[in-house]
């Protein structure tokens, strides 16, 4: 668990499914463009298959998910996750996205800092990349304020539902350079 301010960064619990799936249908329509998974009709089952792979996930040390959550209260902010390692060269994407209700608030800035200092003292990274798709600008604009430094434009980087699409790559070293 990751404490910072009045934010709690943790495992997911089955518990928490119910207020994943209420916000992810609160977000959809910002979501869904960039995150196809995300949908208007998204259940507690949905979130409950979800939460379940990152158990699996975690154990078999291929993706670190979270939870973003009010300390206070536990409510539901977003979600954060450190996922696709490559193990020889000591680098993972870091992926984020905060509910509509809870936006413009510092919240995924503050955890894209968090998160990242958590996975170069816990996996020991030497580098964590952010891939934004391309028109996707509160999360180019997060990945800058948390200290990604924009590196490059990547054609043909992501693949969203049945489009191809380019994106900027950005990156977070150990020395903040």
């Amino acid at each position: 668990m990751i404490t910072f301010d009045d934010i709690e960064i943790r495992p997911f619990r089955s518990t928490d499914a119910e207020q994943f799936a209420q916000a992810v249908r609160e977000s959809n329509h910002l979501m869904h463009p960039w995150m196809p998974w995300s949908r208007a009709e998204y259940t507690v089952d949905d979130a409950l298959a979800w939460l379940a792979f990152c158990d699996i996930s975690r154990s078999a040390d291929t993706a670190h998910e979270f939870g973003i959550f009010l300390a206070t209260s536990g409510e539901f902010l977003g979600g954060i996750g450190l996922n696709q390692f490559n193990r020889a060269h000591r680098f993972c994407n870091l992926g984020y996205w905060v509910r509509q209700s809870k936006q413009k608030q510092g919240i995924a800035t503050r955890a894209v800092r968090a998160i990242a200092q958590y996975g170069f003292r816990e996996h020991q990274l030497n580098r964590i990349e952010i891939v934004v798709a391309i028109g996707n600008v509160a999360s180019d604009a997060t990945a800058l304020r948390a200290g990604a430094v924009h590196e490059r434009m990547a054609r043909n980087r992501l693949v969203l539902g049945d489009a191809v699409i380019d994106a900027n790559i950005y990156a977070i070293v150990p020395d903040g350079s």
